[in-house]
């Protein structure tokens, strides 16, 4: 077996031979953690998410609204250890979308309360997005999506995202 990537194949949208049904969603990520309780207090207690199940220091699941886990997280390979250097491949990024404006800005007065300093905090058009790290230094984007109706277009109407600064002084004047 090879150390090398697989050759890149790049197809337009239109050229996909059988794609995915549109209903389909990512169900949860699993996130290998070096101290489970550390990462309990963040995901539970700063961000607000219900343990739904543990299994002594090396695994739990938490999730938001009742469903049976949005996150997984576990010390199986990775207790006490060390985040990933940079430069290396693996997740850039976990994304918890939030579904209004004003429940983005809650979570910002959470984190921010928590002393946890942001990453960054864009306007994309299509969203609002908050960037930091966990205690394992995993990136975490929390955001919320305006409604269709208003995303960037372009003239031919295909999407038209961008990257510009969030004002978080704004967003935080949402929070209830």
């Amino acid at each position: 077996m090879s150390d090398q990537p697989a050759p890149l194949v790049t197809l337009e949208p239109s050229q996909t031979p059988h794609p995915i049904d549109p209903a389909v969603r990512i169900g949860h990520v699993h996130l290998k953690v070096a101290d489970l309780d550390r990462a309990l207090a963040f995901y539970c207690g700063v961000l607000g998410f219900a343990l739904t199940q543990r299994y002594g220091g090396e695994a739990a699941f938490v999730s938001a609204g009742g469903y049976h886990h949005h996150i997984a997280l576990n010390t199986w390979e990775s207790r006490g250890g060390s985040p990933p250097p940079r430069g290396a491949t693996g997740l850039y990024h976990l994304a918890i979308l939030y579904p209004t404006r004003a429940a983005l800005a809650g979570a910002l007065k959470r984190v921010l309360a928590a002393g946890i300093p942001l990453d960054g905090a864009s306007d994309h058009g299509v969203s609002e997005a908050l960037y930091l790290r966990d205690p394992d230094r995993n990136g975490v984007e929390l955001y919320w999506d305006r409604p269709q109706s208003q995303w960037p277009r372009t003239p031919d109407g295909r999407l038209n995202m961008h990257t510009r600064p969030l004002d978080v002084q704004a967003l935080l004047r949402e929070a209830a």
